[in-house]
């Protein structure tokens, strides 16, 4: 990016936050500290109004204006891809307010963009993944959600608890949302049971806002992950796969822990936190010889004794029946 680009992206991102850190917008084009002062410096003296708070940031001053944002070609592209995920993803609450944005971003494009949008449009589906189970409820809250998070508001929930088939009324101070197994969850402090908990939002039949509340010191989700993994006795599994059936092993590695990756030629190596090795043990039967268990052992000796088990079931089904003489 030449600087003239990247002095339009400093200005836009100032823009789109109350208060930017200098080393974001170092992280955000990779320069140095230094390269952000002086492109601070060519703003102010091309005559921005740019702000400072020592130590804490930089900012616009109230009453400047920028022109309307104008988007790339790429950049309407990545917001149509966003849209096809959140329209499979998201409930409707949240589907129907990013299309009402998209609505507007379409609004701002130039003619040629317009119409390539519209091409792509057609050529890009999401197709959502086949439950084992329909959902509970109609799931429309992740919008009151959100609300509830960023102004620190108590929820008072109506939840069905699956393990005993009941509604329950919880007073809820959220603490942040996750998307795993295919399902968004609300992390937040349980007033009735004193603890964090983890509600699948479609279980939540009704919701309403209570009063504010104040955040506690540990009230953060990074804080609640790294908890749960200190409290969920999960264990480091290192196993390395053949590339050629990455295709099939990388969508599915997320549910099994996946932390991070390494490449190493024809091979990766793939590093996971496991809950369950006999769970992993049966996924990565599947793969046969294109996987290699580095670690644990314990995880070598479940997939031993899956095909031990397995060895003994054909074994005995192929035997010869031989008739009594």
């Amino acid at each position: 990016m030449n600087r003239i680009d990247r002095l339009q992206a400093i200005l836009t991102q100032l823009q789109s936050k109350r208060i930017v850190k200098a080393q974001e917008i170092a992280d955000r084009f990779e320069i140095s500290l230094r390269t952000v002062y002086r492109d601070i410096r060519a703003l102010e003296e091309g005559g921005v109004p740019i702000g400072a708070e020592a130590g804490i940031g930089y900012y616009l001053m109230e009453g400047y204006h920028l022109p309307p944002v104008m988007f790339s070609n790429t950049e309407a592209h990545a917001l149509l891809l966003g849209a096809k995920l959140i329209e499979n993803m998201a409930d409707q609450s949240v589907d129907t307010a990013f299309q009402s944005a998209l609505y507007k971003i379409k609004s701002v494009l130039k003619t040629n963009s317009k119409d390539s949008l519209e091409d792509l449009d057609q050529r890009i589906k999401v197709v959502s993944s086949t439950r084992t189970a329909p959902q509970t409820f109609d799931s429309h809250f992740l919008s009151d959600i959100q609300q509830a998070l960023a102004q620190h508001q108590t929820l008072t929930i109506e939840y069905f608890s699956s393990y005993n088939t009941k509604l329950t009324e919880r007073t809820v101070e959220p603490v942040g949302l996750l998307y795993y197994n295919s399902d968004w969850h609300m992390i937040a402090y349980c007033l009735l049971r004193n603890d964090y908990r983890d509600f699948r939002v479609d279980r939540i039949k009704s919701l309403k806002f209570s009063k504010t509340f104040k955040s506690r010191s540990s009230d953060t989700l990074q804080n609640y992950l790294d908890n749960l993994a200190r409290t969920e006795h999960l264990e480091e599994a290192v196993i390395i796969f053949d590339k050629e059936i990455l295709r099939y092993a990388a969508p599915q590695r997320y549910g099994y822990g996946f932390v991070s990756e390494e490449d190493l030629g024809n091979q990766v190596r793939m590093r996971f936190l496991v809950g369950s090795t006999m769970g992993m043990a049966h996924w990565l039967l599947m793969y046969t010889n294109a996987v290699t268990i580095e670690s644990p052992f314990g995880l070598k000796e479940a997939v031993q004794k899956l095909v031990i088990e397995l060895q003994g079931h054909y074994f005995a089904e192929s035997q010869p029946i031989i008739a009594n003489e």
